[in-house]
């Protein structure tokens, strides 16, 4: 080989080489990102729950006292009101003429009652001197009781009537909310007949309707936990206030009311709730379904070590809920458990844990 021929063969070798060096390495393939649950301290768990609805504690039906045209209705529902807020008002003019009636019949039992006096006056004088009998005194007598008891009857009708005229006007007997209106402007309603109906709000209760196989486990002053429906981080301590002790003719439940410790804005009236009866003797942890699988014949979970390592943990399975799976034994507090992307792991991965309800962020870059 000449020796130009071997200058061209080093020449190749070396610009091989360093295309070799120009070449990146290959980058390692990011962790794993991973949701995970810190696991707190075991304490009882809700094992029975049902659905219901936020009811208030009092519900009123607020009826006129008197029957009349409905000529005025100053709320609508969901109005907030105001002790002593004026609500609705009926015609009052039929009734201010009955109390005027009222009155002058007053007037002239109180003027028969003046003449049947005087007429006893002079019905005396003449028993004294001898020009009248004392039949015809006991008859005066007799005149001035009816007058007296038809005045009596009189002023009662006058007061019952100025009262009924005063019942025009339907008031707000405590700070409320309108739940619903049963009656509107031009109606005649009679007395007593439901007009509004208002819910006072300092207290709140969940209505919720049990199965008849299920309510003998249950009774008034049992713990129960309740959240709204569409909040599943927000919890509230209730207990069982009120059984119904017949079921329902349709639906064979039993009407039960738990009673809430602190319910605020977020249980609004009318909103669905989930309520779980506690069982004190069952302690565990409830875990997202995605969290519990079986491996190799065994229940575990995926638990991330402080090197972002995971790693399977043996654990007893307490029961399958709706709302997850209750764990026992195998948990420790403060351990990382995975509740998303099991499917995806194997023992001694590196993973990046990501906390349940941590804010996520996309990488656009790629």
């Amino acid at each position: 080989m000449t020796n130009r021929a071997l200058a061209t063969v080093a020449a190749t070798l070396y610009l091989s080489l360093l295309t070799a060096c120009d070449k990146p390495t290959a980058e390692a393939p990011p962790p794993l990102a991973v949701l995970v649950r810190e696991v707190g301290q075991q304490s009882a768990v809700p094992l029975t729950i049902y659905t219901g609805e936020v009811r208030a504690r009092h519900e009123t039906d607020l009826s006129f006292r008197v029957g009349g045209k409905l000529v005025a209705r100053n709320v609508e529902v969901g109005d907030a009101v105001r002790k002593g807020a004026a609500l609705a008002r009926l015609d009052p003019q039929d009734l201010r003429l009955s109390a005027e009636a009222a009155r002058d019949q007053l007037s002239a039992a109180e003027a028969e009652l003046s003449l049947a006096r005087s007429e006893l006056d002079r019905a005396r004088q003449l028993v004294a001197q001898n020009f009248m009998s004392e039949s015809v005194l006991d008859s005066r007598r007799t005149a001035v009781e009816g007058a007296e008891a038809r005045v009596r009857q009189a002023r009662a009708q006058s007061e019952l009537t100025a009262n009924q005229a005063g019942y025009t006007v339907l008031k707000a007997e405590h700070d409320a909310v309108v739940l619903a209106v049963l009656a509107d402007r031009g109606e005649v309603v009679a007395a007593g007949q439901p007009v509004l109906r208002l819910a006072r709000q300092d207290e709140r209760e969940v209505l919720i309707h049990v199965p008849e196989g299920r309510v003998a486990g249950i009774s008034v002053g049992m713990p129960a936990q309740v959240r709204p429906l569409a909040d599943t981080e927000r919890h509230y301590a209730a207990q069982v206030r009120e059984m119904a002790a017949a079921a329902d003719a349709a639906t064979r439940t039993f009407a039960v009311r738990l009673s809430i410790e602190g319910a605020d804005e977020r249980l609004p009236l009318g909103a669905s709730a989930v309520a779980g009866f506690i069982e004190t003797d069952a302690k565990g942890t409830l875990l997202p379904l995605p969290a519990v699988v079986q491996q190799d014949g065994r229940t575990v979970v995926w638990s991330v070590g402080p090197d972002g390592v995971v790693q399977p943990a043996p654990v007893e399975l307490l029961g399958i809920r709706e709302d997850g799976a209750l764990v026992g034994d195998g948990l420790q507090a403060g351990m990382q458990v995975v509740v998303a992307g099991t499917h995806r792991l194997t023992p001694g991965q590196r993973v990046r844990a990501v906390a349940e309800h941590a804010p996520v962020q996309l990488d656009v870059s790629r």
